[in-house]
C-alpha cells in the first residue's frame, strides 16, 4: 500500500503523530491523537512514513510562505497547482494539499514545530531537505520577486532545517537561475554557472564534479528511496533537466 493509503487507511490515520499529524488531520478534518505517533511500527525514518511528512510539511509551509508579505498572490496560488498538477494527485490528495497550503495559511500555524518535527523525519538525509527548500523557494519567487519578508522566512526556514545562510542563499540563487533558463529562449551563460553553483574560471574537472554532485543529489530514485512522495518524481526529473541543460551551455560555449 502507498504512503497515502497507510495515512489515510483504517488504523494507520495516526502514523504521523506530532505537530505535523495535527496539520494533516485539520487538512482532512480528522482529529488526530499527538501520542499515536508510532502506531504500527512506523518508527522515525520509515520511508513511507517521510513520505507522508514531506508531503504535509511541503504544503502546509507553502500556505506559510505565501501569506508572509501580507498577501498570497495568483502567481504563487498558481506555483502551488502547478506542482499538484506534475504530482498528478488524485481528487482527495488535491483536496489535502489545498487544505495544508490553507492550514499554513492561519495565524496559528505551528511553524516551528512542524520544521523541527520534518527535520527529525528525515533524519540525515539532506538531500530531502535541500529539495523541501528549493520547492519552497520556488513558490516565493513565482511572482517574479522575493519580497523581505519572503527572503527572511526562507532563511528562518532553512536554518531550522540545518542550513547556514551562506548556503541559503546559494539555494536563492541556484533557484532564481533555473527559473531565468526556464523562461528565456536564450539562457545566458552566467545564469547557467550559477545553477551549477560554479563561475567561469572553474576548471572543467571540477565544473564535471559539481555538474555529478547535483545530479546525484537530484536524482529522482534516489530521492524517492530516502522518502520523497513517488508523486513528486517529475518535479526531481526538472530540476534534473535544469542541472543538464546548464551543463550543456556551458560546455557548448566553452568549445567555442
Amino acid at each position: 500500500m502507498s504512503w497515502w493509503g497507510k495515512l489515510v487507511g483504517s488504523g494507520f490515520g495516526f502514523m504521523l503523530g506530532g505537530p505535523l499529524g495535527a496539520i494533516m488531520g485539520a487538512a482532512l478534518g480528522h482529529h488526530f491523537d499527538k501520542g499515536l505517533g508510532n502506531i504500527s511500527g512506523f518508527d522515525i525514518g520509515d520511508q513511507q512514513r517521510t513520505q507522508a511528512a514531506f508531503f504535509t510539511a511541503t504544503f502546509s509551509v507553502m500556505g506559510y510562505l505565501a501569506k508572509t508579505d501580507g498577501y498570497v498572490s495568483r502567481d504563487e496560488v498558481a506555483m502551488a497547482e502547478h506542482i499538484m498538477s506534475q504530482m498528478k494527485l488524485s481528487q482527495e490528495q488535491r483536496k489535502a494539499a489545498i487544505a495544508l497550503f490553507n492550514e499554513g495559511k492561519q495565524a496559528d500555524f505551528p511553524l516551528d514545530g512542524a520544521l523541527q518535527q520534518f527535520r527529525k523525519e528525515c533524519s540525515r538525509r539532506t538531500n530531502l531537505l535541500q529539495m523541501f527548500m528549493e520547492i519552497l523557494i520556488s513558490t516565493a519567487m513565482a511572482d517574479g520577486t522575493l519580497h523581505n519578508e519572503e527572503a527572511k522566512a526562507l532563511s528562518y526556514i532553512g536554518q531550522q532545517l540545518g542550513f547556514n545562510p551562506a548556503y541559503i542563499e546559494q539555494l536563492l540563487n541556484m533557484v532564481n537561475a533555473q527559473q531565468n533558463i526556464n523562461s528565456s529562449n536564450k539562457p545566458s551563460l552566467s545564469s547557467a554557472y550559477t545553477v551549477l553553483g560554479v563561475n567561469k574560471n572553474t576548471s572543467d574537472a571540477d565544473l564535471k564534479k559539481a555538474y555529478r554532485r547535483l545530479i546525484s543529489q537530484h536524482h529522482p530514485d534516489k530521492l524517492v528511496a530516502k522518502g520523497l512522495p513517488e508523486e513528486m518524481i517529475k518535479l526531481a526529473n526538472e530540476k534534473t533537466h535544469e542541472i543538464k541543460s546548464a551543463y550543456e551551455l556551458i560546455k557548448q560555449s566553452r568549445k567555442k
